[in-house]
């Protein structure tokens, strides 16, 4: 699984690049964000804007890193 570390890309960019990586994805496939907070929010806009057509599986929740696998259910 693709790992997208987005400790290291500025504030900004941070959830154009997670939508960017997760519309690139083949139905089937995920990739394994890695945080340094909680991405509470982001789950709130995959909410808002892909009702059902998104995965969100916590692998680990703190208090330093969060990781979460985001994936499109294979169709």
């Amino acid at each position: 699984m693709r790992q997208l570390d987005v400790r290291v890309i500025p504030p900004r960019d941070k959830h154009p690049t997670i939508h960017r990586t997760f519309d690139a994805l083949a139905p089937g496939e995920q990739f394994e964000l890695v945080n340094d907070h909680n991405p509470k929010p982001l789950y709130y806009e995959f909410q808002a804007e892909r009702p059902g057509r998104f995965t969100w599986t916590p692998l680990e929740q703190g208090p330093e890193v969060w990781r979460i696998a985001i994936g499109k259910p294979a169709a």
